[in-house]
C-alpha cells in the first residue's frame, strides 16, 4: 500500500499521471471524460441540469466564504436555510468539477473563478485568524467565534450553530472532486491545507471529546481525510479518518446490530461511507463489516421500492412502516445520494451484482425522479402518500441541502456504467453511452433505449485487445432468460441472476455484443405494513398520475418550508385500493399500452376508488398527485378494513386542517425550523416518537407560527406513565400561561394529549409566538413528544 501510495505522489509531482486525477483515487473507474452519455433520459437529464446551474450567480454562492474571511462582499449571500451558508456552494463546486471533466468550457471556466476566490478566502483567514485559521476555508456563519473556542474544547459555540462541520464537509468535497474530476493542483492544495486544519483545530481534543463533537451532525468528514490519505501517503489523514468516526455507530455496526431506529438518517448514511472509504485504504475488518452491514440493513429493511429510504429525515422503526403512507415527508434525495457513494465503494471492493442491482434501482426511480423534465428543479421529500405530490426548487431559490446533492446528482450518471478490474472490463449499467477505455486502445459504443425496450448492444469501434467482458445478469430477469450474442452467435453460461456473465476473447473492431433483457411484472410489500404494495417493471417502479388538484407550492419559494408538499392530504381510505385474493396474479393483470413503451391499465383488476388509473415509470410522474404504494386486499377484508381506517383518516385530517403549526420535539429538523432555545434539555425517542423534555430549571422553547389568529389552542402529547417529579410551566412569550404537575398523573402506559386554551390578548397582533416549557427546582418540564397549534374546535 505504501508503496503505491508512494508511485501515486511521485506521479503527481512529477506530472506524468495524466490531467484527471480520478483513477488516482478510485483504481477501477474511469473518469468521466472516458465515457460519453449518448441520446437518453440520463443525457438530457445531465444537459438540463447544466442549463440549471449555470443560472445561479457564484458571487453569491460565495460570498459566505469571503463574509467569514472578512473580505469585501461581492453580491448578496442566497437567502433561506439561514445558518447554513456555504453548505450549497461547496455542492456547487462539485457540480461545476463533474462537468468541466466532461468538456464543458462554461463549467471549467466557473470553476476556476470559484478557486481563485476560495484562495484569496483561505490566505486571509491565515492574516486575520492566524490563532485559529490557518488553511480555513469555511462559510459557517460565525466562524471565529465557533472554532476559537472550540480548539479549547468549548462546544458552547458549535452547539449553538447548525451543523458546523456538516457545513465546511461539503467544501471539503468540492475542492476534493475539482481535483478528483479535473486534476486541478489549486484546488488539491487548498484541500489538503483545509485538512491540515481540521486536524489542527482538533488536536487539543480527548477522545471523548471527539466522540461527543460527533454527535452533531458531521457529513461524511471521515471519507474526506481517508481520500487525504491516499492522495499524499501522509499516515496524519488516515489518523484523523478514523478519529472522525463515530464509534456510537462504528462499533455496533461492526458487530452486525442495527441500532438505526429513529435516528437522523442522513447523518448516518456519510458516516458509513468513510468506514467504508477508511476499509477500502486500511483493510481493516472491523471498518469493512461496519460499512458492509450498514448497506446491507439499509436496503433490505429500511428503504422504500423506489430506493429511498427515511421519513421525516429519520429512519422510523421496522414496526412503524405505515408511517410512511401517513406523512408527507417521505425518502429524503440526500440519503439516496450518500447510499449510492457506499454502493460504489462496496462495489469497488467486491463487484458483485447485487450492488449495482440495488444502484440501478434507485437511479432510475429515486435520483432521476427529483429533476423536474422541464425546469430541472430538484426535489427535496418524495411522498410514498397515496396521492400526495412533490415539490421542487426553482434556480437561486430554496438553497436546500437536496438542492446541493441534486446539482451533483445529474452531473455523473456516466460514472459506474463501466467499470475495470484487472484486465476485465465490468458492464453495469444499460444506459448509451461510449467508453474510451485508453489503457486497452479500445473503444465502444452501448445503443439502448432501456428501459423502453429490452436489449441493449455493445458495438467495439476502435482498437483490438484481449480481455474479460463482465456482463451484468439483472436480478430482475428471470433464471436462464439473459440472451448473450457475440458476432451472432449466443454465448452458453452458468450464472445466475446478480451476477455477471464472463466472455474472455480477443475483442475487436467490429465486435457486436447483443443482450436480451426479458423484463417482467413484480410485486413488493411495504416493510411490515403488508397491505401496502408496490408495482414494478423489470428494476422500474410504476406508478400513476391521479389529479392536478391543489399542488399547493409546487415550484418553492424561498420560505423556510417550501421544500414540504405542503397541500391539503387526501384521504387514504379513499386512494385507488386494489381487490385481490392472490395478490402474486396482480402483475399479470397489467396490460401494456400499444405504442406507450413502459405504460399498462389493468381492465382486469378490481379497483375501488379508480377511473381508469394508467401505470407509467414513477420517474416520469412530475407536476400530479400520484400513487406509488397501493393498498391491496382481499375481497372479504377490504369493507371491513375500510371501515376501521375511515373513521380514523377523518379524525387525522380533521385535526391537519384545525393546525397552523407543529413540532416534533428531538427532531432535529422541526427543531432547527422552529428555532429551538433550550438549556438543561434533553432529547431521545421512545415507542416510535421523539421527545424533549428539559430539568432542573432547565427551559426548551420553540418559535410558532400563529398567521395573526386569536382563537387558538396548543396541544402537548406527554406519556401516561412518567417517573418523578413533574412541574413545570408553560409561557407564551414570556408570559405565564400555565403551571402544570404531570407527576402520577395518569399511571396509564399510553400518550396523553392535552390541550390549553391561548389567551386573545397574548395572541393580539403577533404572527409568531414562542412557546416555553420551563422546568421547575427539582423537577423535569415535559417530556413533550408532540406539540400543535390548533384553531379552537
Amino acid at each position: 500500500m505504501r508503496v503505491a501510495l508512494l508511485i501515486v505522489s511521485i506521479c503527481s509531482l512529477l506530472g506524468i499521471c495524466g490531467t484527471n486525477a480520478q483513477d488516482r483515487l478510485y483504481s477501477n473507474s474511469f473518469s468521466l471524460a472516458e465515457v460519453s452519455l449518448l441520446d437518453g433520459p440520463f443525457k438530457h437529464a445531465r444537459d438540463l441540469n447544466i442549463q440549471t446551474l449555470l443560472q445561479y450567480d457564484i458571487d453569491r454562492l460565495l460570498n459566505p466564504y469571503r463574509k467569514e474571511a472578512g473580505l469585501p462582499e461581492k453580491a448578496a449571500s442566497y437567502p433561506n436555510w439561514d445558518g447554513l451558508d456555504g453548505h450549497v456552494g461547496g455542492h456547487y463546486l462539485s457540480a461545476m468539477a463533474m462537468n468541466a471533466a466532461t468538456g464543458n468550457a462554461e463549467c471549467r471556466k466557473r470553476l476556476a473563478y470559484m478557486l481563485s476566490e476560495l484562495k484569496a478566502c483561505q490566505e486571509a483567514h491565515a492574516l486575520k485568524h492566524p490563532a485559529w485559521g490557518i488553511g480555513y476555508l469555511g462559510g459557517v456563519p460565525k466562524s471565529a467565534e465557533i472554532w476559537s473556542t472550540f480548539k479549547n474544547g468549548d462546544f458552547k459555540a458549535l452547539r449553538a450553530a447548525w451543523v458546523p462541520w456538516y457545513n465546511v464537509h461539503k467544501l471539503y468535497s468540492g475542492l476534493r472532486d475539482a481535483w478528483l474530476y479535473t486534476g486541478d493542483e489549486t484546488a488539491k492544495t487548498l484541500f489538503l491545507d483545509f485538512c491540515d486544519w481540521g486536524i489542527a483545530i482538533t488536536a487539543n481534543l480527548s477522545e471523548a471529546q471527539m466522540q461527543s463533537m460527533l454527535d452533531i451532525e458531521h457529513g461524511g468528514m471521515n471519507e474526506i481525510f481517508a481520500d487525504a490519505y491516499q492522495m499524499t501517503g501522509d499516515e496524519k489523514y488516515l489518523k484523523a479518518a478514523k478519529g472522525f468516526s463515530h464509534q456510537a455507530l462504528l462499533d455496533p455496526m461492526s458487530m452486525g446490530k442495527d441500532n438505526l431506529d429513529n435516528k437522523h438518517a442522513n447523518t448516518q448514511v456519510p458516516k458509513a461511507v468513510g468506514f467504508q472509504r477508511i476499509a477500502e485504504l486500511s483493510k481493516e475488518d472491523k471498518y469493512a463489516k461496519a460499512g458492509r452491514f450498514f448497506w446491507e440493513t439499509v436496503t433490505s429493511k429500511r428503504s422504500l421500492a423506489l430506493g429511498g429510504n427515511s421519513r421525516r429525515e429519520f429512519f422510523p422503526s421496522i414496526a412503524a412502516g405505515r408511517d410512511f403512507v401517513h406523512d408527507v415527508e417521505g425518502p429524503e434525495s440526500c440519503n439516496s445520494y450518500n447510499m449510492l457513494k457506499l454502493t460504489e465503494e462496496l462495489f469497488r471492493a467486491n463487484p458483485s451484482g447485487h450492488y449495482i442491482d440495488y444502484y440501478e434501482r434507485t437511479l432510475y426511480n429515486h435520483i432521476l425522479s427529483t429533476q423536474h423534465p422541464e425546469h430541472g428543479g430538484y426535489v427535496y421529500f418524495t411522498p410514498a402518500r397515496p396521492r400526495h405530490y412533490r415539490v421542487y426548487s426553482a434556480p437561486n431559490q430554496g438553497m436546500w441541502c437536496c438542492v446541493g446533492s441534486g446539482m451533483e446528482n445529474h452531473g455523473k450518471y456516466n460514472q459506474l456504467i463501466y467499470t475495470q478490474q484487472k484486465d476485465s472490463l465490468f458492464l453495469n449499467l444499460f444506459i448509451a453511452s461510449a467508453l474510451n477505455w485508453r489503457a486497452k486502445g479500445i473503444v465502444l459504443k452501448q445503443q439502448t433505449n432501456f428501459p423502453e425496450e429490452e436489449q441493449t448492444k455493445l458495438t467495439i469501434t476502435e482498437g483490438r485487445a484481449r480481455f474479460t467482458l463482465m456482463i451484468r445478469y439483472p436480478s430482475w430477469v428471470q433464471a436462464g432468460a439473459l440472451q448473450i450474442r457475440v458476432n451472432n452467435k449466443r454465448v452458453t453460461y452458468t450464472t445466475s441472476p446478480s451476477a455477471y456473465v464472463a466472455i474472455k476473447r480477443l475483442w475487436k473492431k467490429g465486435d457486436v455484443v447483443q443482450i436480451v433483457l426479458p423484463m417482467r411484472n413484480t410485486l413488493e410489500h411495504l416493510t411490515n405494513a403488508p397491505e401496502y404494495v408496490a408495482l414494478l417493471h423489470g428494476p422500474i417502479l410504476l406508478g400513476a398520475k391521479t389529479g392536478t388538484e391543489g399542488l399547493k407550492g409546487l415550484i418553492a419559494d424561498d420560505s423556510r418550508w417550501g421544500h414540504i408538499a405542503s397541500g391539503e392530504r387526501l384521504p387514504i381510505d379513499q386512494a385507488p385500493i386494489i381487490i385481490e385474493d392472490d395478490l402474486d396474479k396482480i402483475g399479470n393483470k397489467l396490460v401494456p399500452i400499444k405504442g406507450k413503451p413502459l405504460s399498462f391499465t389493468a381492465p382486469n383488476l378490481k379497483m375501488v376508488n379508480s377511473s381508469n388509473l394508467v401505470l407509467e415509470p414513477f420517474y416520469r410522474i412530475h407536476d400530479a398527485r400520484y400513487m406509488m404504494y397501493w393498498m391491496a386486499l382481499t375481497g372479504t377484508k377490504y369493507q371491513s378494513y375500510l371501515d376501521s381506517i375511515a373513521a380514523l383518516e377523518k379524525e387525522k385530517l380533521a385535526l391537519q386542517q384545525r393546525t397552523l403549526d407543529f413540532v416534533a420535539p428531538g427532531e432535529q429538523q422541526p427543531e432547527v425550523d422552529h428555532a429551538l432555545q433550550s438549556e438543561q434539555s434533553r432529547k431521545g425517542s421512545f415507542m416510535d416518537e421523539f421527545w424533549r423534555d428539559a430539568s432542573n430549571g432547565g427551559y426548551f422553547s420553540y418559535q410558532m407560527t400563529t398567521n395573526g389568529e386569536t382563537n387558538l389552542s396548543l396541544r402537548v402529547r406527554y406519556w401516561g406513565a412518567e417517573w418523578g417529579n413533574r412541574k413545570f410551566d408553560i409561557y407564551i412569550d414570556e408570559e405565564k400561561l400555565i403551571s402544570e404537575n404531570n407527576t402520577g398523573r395518569w399511571h396509564q402506559s399510553q400518550f396523553q394529549d392535552i390541550d390549553y386554551a391561548i389567551p386573545a390578548s397574548m395572541l393580539q397582533g403577533k404572527t409568531r409566538i414562542r412557546v416555553k416549557f420551563q422546568a421547575q427546582a427539582q423537577n423535569t418540564a415535559g417530556a413533550v413528544y408532540y406539540l400543535r397549534l390548533l384553531r379552537k374546535s
